[in-house]
């Protein structure tokens, strides 16, 4: 056994192995040689000493084998294209030799030999195979030594690389920086380089140089190896009004591209989209029900969750779900199903629903249902609503009868809602629901609600007043609720009855602005929200603050909210005027301005409210911190510039709408600027359950009144001629305007011309210098042929048509704005505004000039200076914005120079008389406010604006699409006719015609 044993030990004395010539693998920088008519033979790379200075030069990792001599590591004959046949002949380490023999291998195998490689160098950049790593390790266990030319360079081999795009939030916006970690140390990224797509390396240039590998975590995509190559290294900033946009548009496409965190932890990022389970539900003969369900996966999407997390326990039959995981290792989906018979109408009319509310679930059908036993008598319909737990809601009952058999209205409404032909019964009967008698029925239920937001049967809002007119115009018998007979009085009155101004009311209200106050008490009486959309300039500040002390001084709530303070959310700027408003004409009022976070001022909200009559607060302020503005008891929420929250993918929408308070009034001069999406988005807020969801408001009247309607082939509206166009237009229109109207409030300056004086507007066209019309010739026929093209899909290229219709309105206004070297082109815009300036100015008027490019304004402020004419200037950079206004307010200076964003709400300058409008764009509310600064109620001139428009050019044609677009406001808002509201591609056909 003794003798056995040595088998395994070994022998005490280990034989004497012959000397071997040790080998090495030196990493060398190695900078790329063009080939040109002069230098087109030689070595294709050169090295990179240390201490050069690094330029962006196209640089590559270099290795190749080297053996040691008596004078250090040197190349000697060794190549890698002898290397296999000089083992014997140099006496090299067997292993060493052949671990050298496969790096080769394998970094070649399959590679074209292309002329101009450098046949010394293997480089690293280009090592398809991701085995160079365990490569690299087994180099070590080997005794294979890495080295880097010169005194003291360093390489390290690192654990890992990860590449994110690390988002921050600042003041002025969110900022996009590339970060690169290797090794779990940040590393420059300027100075790293892709080894294919599964590692990185980064070189310091410094004296002694130093090179870092690493394996990257997860290969990398093309979007990140353009990153590494250079491309989008710079940290970007987004402009904070253009947060929501990013946040909503581009922010989940970057995530599929790329691996996007926060460092700092300022942005809340969600986790990564999960897959998507999706169930195919085909509908075949013989009322036959074929389901399979498969995963749709993202890119960098999440696992698949357990499907006990996306499917609730009980909504499947339990021998759906799978017992184990599929033998090929992928995510677990519910097995596929046949039904037939009734099992198929059961499963349509009460699973499918199910499922489509479910997050994380798509459910996608294939044919048409079936049809069963028929009833064909006439339908009988009653309704009733009965009050429920919740203050704004009414159980809604209705009965329908046919053939004297009563119809459960559940099934028959998840039918009339999805627009189904045919209602399976549980006895097996069914009936047509084409039947005239179900069409106003079916047009009210999808006006309500969607049957599968609700869990215990159809609700009516207290904000549906006009919805259950329609369901007693449509029903044989109906029966309203107690608690909402006064109310359905209040709302068919003519108008609200009159209440007497408060008595600390420091003003004399206009006749609209008491009829406004009697509007806004009515809403209060009922704690009802609503939409104050006065035009600009009329004094909505000041009913609002008439409402305040009319709350104050009468006792309209038993629950004692009318002691409660009111929450007013206003754009920063705005908080001031709102603050020194309420002091004038409600002295009696505590009102307290809230400007900074309660982590800045170290005095809780909970602290300011108390004993106060309205806090004022920023939009920004109340996203920070709607936490602490949720812990306070409001008497109301007033949401001032409401324009603010009409994007319903916001944060501060998301807060409006989740803060707890009965009563909400928003206020805005523009209502809708876009879209009637942003109207209800608005809605949304101070009216819950007036509308349906987002996605039914645009199918049942944004789409058939903003557009042509598509793909309709039956039923009302159907075809495509233009007089059953107009009528379904007309229809939707008129029952859009019959909801809003109890809670929208709209008088506009015409309505209320006695108040104001006349305000005259005059276009001024300006002929081009001839140079110049040359040369905006040229781009218009450049651009014309680059986008007529791309007008097919104008969503997906959107962006470039934009900067093409942008650089025309730049060229249009002045030469130089394009390109410095067209300063010698003379600015014929400018001149005609001067000529006009002269007369202006010497007849002591004082102005207004708009432009939507500071750019311009700069240029403009310059011919000012050169003029010797003072001058006040804002823009969005400008930061003593409350200083600037008050200095013009208060000043001398004859001419104030405003960008349209910055100046187009929340500042009153009555102090001039004369607007000059330098630049035109189609949607007419950017311009109407800026005239609006000045032509408000306290201006006792005549206003005169002037538009400068140049002859022949893109800004022509914008006016006469200005006038289309400000149509869509005029029909919903004030009864005018119709366009469309978005900027088609017809449009953009128009403007480039």
């Amino acid at each position: 056994w003794r003798a056995a044993l040595q088998n395994y030990l070994g022998a005490q004395h280990p034989p004497v192995t012959p000397a071997h010539t040790p080998l090495a693998l030196p990493f060398e920088l190695r900078e790329i040689v063009p080939r040109t008519a002069q230098r087109w033979n030689g070595p294709p790379t050169r090295a990179v000493k240390a201490g050069t200075r690094f330029s962006g030069s196209d640089f590559r990792l270099g290795v190749r084998p080297v053996l040691r001599t008596t004078r250090g590591w040197a190349r000697g004959s060794l190549t890698w294209s002898n290397i296999p046949h000089m083992a014997n002949r140099l006496s090299l380490d067997l292993g060493q030799h052949r671990w050298f023999c496969q790096f080769v291998a394998i970094h070649r195998a399959g590679a074209s030999i292309d002329p101009g490689n450098d046949p010394d160098w293997v480089l690293l950049d280009d090592f398809v195979n991701p085995v160079l790593w365990q490569l690299l390790e087994q180099a070590g266990l080997l005794g294979i030594a890495f080295v880097v030319p010169g005194t003291g360079a360093q390489i390290r081999i690192a654990t890992g690389s990860v590449l994110t795009m690390d988002l921050g939030q600042t003041e002025t916006g969110i900022t996009l920086t590339p970060r690169l970690i290797v090794g779990g140390a940040p590393s420059d990224l300027s100075t790293a380089r892709a080894i294919d797509r599964h590692g990185v390396y980064t070189f310091e240039l410094d004296s002694p140089m130093n090179l870092v590998l690493a394996p990257s975590e997860n290969l990398f995509s093309t979007e990140e190896l353009a990153l590494l190559a250079g491309g989008g290294r710079q940290p970007l900033t987004i402009p904070r009004e253009a947060g929501p946009e990013f946040l909503q548009s581009y922010l989940p496409k970057l995530r599929e591209q790329l691996m996007v965190a926060s460092a700092d932890g300022s942005m809340m990022l969600p986790p990564p989209p999960l897959p998507v389970l999706v169930l195919t539900a085909a509908f075949g003969t013989r009322h036959s029900l074929e389901l399979v369900w498969h995963w749709e996966h993202r890119r960098r999407s999440a696992p698949p969750p357990d499907l006990g997390v996306v499917l609730p326990l009980g909504i499947l039959p339990s021998e759906w779900l799978p017992a184990e995981a599929a033998d090929n290792g992928a995510a677990p989906t519910p097995l596929p199903a046949s039904l037939r018979g009734i099992d198929a109408a059961e499963f349509a009319a009460k699973k499918l629903p199910r499922l489509r509310m479910l997050a994380g679930v798509r459910v996608e059908t294939v044919g048409s249902e079936p049809d069963y036993q028929e009833l064909t008598g006439t339908p009988l319909l009653s309704v009733t609503t009965i009050a429920t737990a919740k203050d704004d809601w009414f159980n809604l009952g209705v009965v329908v009868t046919v053939d004297g058999r009563t119809i459960p209205f559940t099934p028959l409404f998840r039918a009339l809602a999805r627009g189904r032909r045919k209602l399976l019964l549980v006895d097996g009967s069914y009936l047509s629901l084409a039947h005239p008698a179900f069409a106003p029925l079916a047009a009210l239920i999808n006006e309500a609600k969607d049957l599968d937001e609700w869990e215990t049967g159809p609700l009516i809002s207290r904000y549906q007043i006009s919805l259950w007119s329609d369901f007693e115009d449509l029903a044989d018998v109906s029966v309203p609720a107690l608690q909402w007979r006064a109310l359905l009085t209040d709302v068919r009155a003519d108008a609200p009855h009159r209440i007497a101004p408060p008595r600390g009311l420091v003003a004399q209200l206009r006749p609209y602005q008491q009829d406004g106050l009697d509007w806004l008490a009515f809403l209060w009486r009922h704690q009802l929200g609503g939409l104050l959309a006065d035009d600009m300039g009329l004094g909505k500040t000041l009913q609002c603050l008439a409402l305040v002390q009319y709350t104050r001084e009468a006792s309209v709530d038993s629950a004692g909210a009318s002691q409660l303070p009111f929450l007013v959310v206003a754009p920063t700027s705005v908080i001031p005027n709102w603050v020194a408003e309420a002091a004038h004409f409600t002295p009696d009022l505590r009102v307290r301005g809230v400007t900074s976070t309660e982590a800045n001022s170290e005095r809780p909200i909970s602290d300011l409210a108390a004993g106060a009559d309205i806090i004022v607060t920023s939009y920004t302020l109340l996203r920070l911190d709607f936490q602490a503005y949720q812990g306070v008891r409001w008497a109301g929420l007033i949401l001032d510039e409401a324009q603010f929250v009409k994007n319903p993918a916001s944060k501060v929408h998301e807060c409006a709408l989740e803060l707890s308070v009965r009563f909400k009034l928003a206020v805005t001069g523009t209502p809708m600027e876009n879209s009637l999406a942003e109207l209800h988005s608005l809605f949304a807020i101070v009216a819950p359950g007036l509308f349906a969801s987002a996605r039914r408001f645009a199918e049942k009247y944004a789409r058939p009144i903003e557009n042509r309607p598509v793909g309709i082939s039956s039923g009302h509206g159907s075809g495509e001629s233009p007089a059953v166009i107009a009528q379904v237009r007309a229809d939707r229109l008129a029952t859009l305007r019959r909801r809003i109207r109890p809670f929208m409030l709209r008088r506009n300056k015409d309505m209320v011309a006695a108040d104001l004086p006349a305000k005259q507007e005059q276009t001024l066209t300006v002929e081009l210098a001839d140079e110049h019309r040359d040369l905006y010739d040229l781009f218009l026929q450049r651009e014309r042929q680059k986008l007529l093209g791309l007008l097919e899909d104008l969503d997906r290229n959107r962006f470039t048509v934009f900067r093409s219709l942008t650089l025309l309105r730049l060229l249009a206004l002045d030469a130089s704005l394009l390109d410095a070297k067209y300063s010698s082109i003379p600015s014929s815009k400018l001149d005609a505004l001067f000529e006009q300036l002269e007369e202006v100015l010497a007849e002591g008027h004082r102005a207004l000039i708009f432009s939507q490019f500071t750019s311009y304004l700069h240029k403009a402020a310059a011919r000012l200076a050169k003029a010797g004419i003072e001058y006040s200037y804002l823009d969005g950079s400008t930061r003593k914005r409350g200083a600037v206004i008050e200095e013009f307010k208060n000043g001398c200076a004859p001419v104030f120079l405003i960008s349209l964003k910055a100046g187009g709400f929340g500042i009153n300058l009555t102090e001039a008389d004369y607007v000059f409008i330098l630049d035109p764009w189609w949607n007419p509310a950017t311009e109407n406010q800026a005239v609006d600064r000045t032509h408000r109620i306290g201006q006792h001139k005549n206003v005169m604006v002037y538009r400068l428009i140049a002859a022949d050019t893109i800004e022509e044609k914008v006016m006469k699409l200005k006038e289309r677009k400000a149509a869509l406001f005029d029909v919903v808002i004030e009864d005018e006719d119709l366009f469309s509201a978005a900027l088609t591609a017809d449009d953009i056909r128009d403007l480039l015609g």
